[in-house]
């Protein structure tokens, strides 16, 4: 089974992609790699310290099926790491989903993943000027854009954002994935048991703790 990828790299977002990542792993099993120029710390945006898994020159893009890249809130560091952009430009013409939200697609852009590309991002439109390797003709003002093998989106779509991705790589989450509350519960709707096999593992994994 193919593995998903995620790549750090300094001041990413967690929060954008965690509702991606988090339904990955719990809901559907799927082992995350996580991909850096170097096996180093990466602080987040948040402040939470990651190392990577697995540096760019150890990976075969064989082994995945998608490559996540969640929004930096300083993207300079990011945008001019050569290993980083280089390592982006091996996904042109390969059959994995890209996944990019917020100023992320900025990466993809300057690796040229976006030259052919409807997309959108979570960028400042001045950039468009500054960066002669961004296709303005090609730039989508819509929460989240889907061309090709690529799903771009604003950070404050993350949830359609995930909901898309998951259902691209033909995870059904339903219609009505994360939705805000918008009903009163009854005591029974929120009252919730294990099945037998699992309530069972856990005596037996408690019992552990407790000799």
């Amino acid at each position: 089974m193919k593995k998903i990828a995620v790549v750090v790299y300094p001041y990413f977002s967690l929060q954008e992609i965690t509702t991606l990542t988090s339904c990955l792993k719990i809901w559907f099993g799927k082992d995350i790699d996580y991909l850096g120029s170097e096996l180093y710390i990466y602080k987040s945006e948040e402040g939470f310290q990651v190392i990577p898994t697995k540096a760019f020159k150890e990976v075969d893009l064989d082994d995945y099926s998608c490559v996540i890249l969640s929004g930096i809130i300083n993207p300079l560091p990011a945008l001019y790491d050569n290993q980083l952009i280089n390592f982006l430009s091996r996904l042109k013409n390969r059959e994995i989903l890209i996944a990019s939200i917020s100023s992320s697609p900025l990466l993809l852009a300057k690796a040229g993943l976006l030259s052919e590309v409807k997309f959108t991002a979570g960028i400042f439109m001045q950039m468009l000027d500054v960066f002669s390797f961004i296709k303005k003709e090609n730039f989508i003002h819509q929460p989240v854009v889907k061309d090709k093998n690529i799903i771009t989106a604003i950070g404050f779509a993350f949830r359609e954002f995930a909901q898309l991705v998951l259902n691209e790589l033909g995870l059904d989450v339903g219609e009505s994935f994360m939705f805000p509350v918008t009903k009163e519960y009854t005591e029974d709707e929120l009252t919730f048991y294990w099945e037998n096999d699992d309530y069972q593992e856990f005596l037996n994994e408690l019992k552990e703790y407790q000799n």
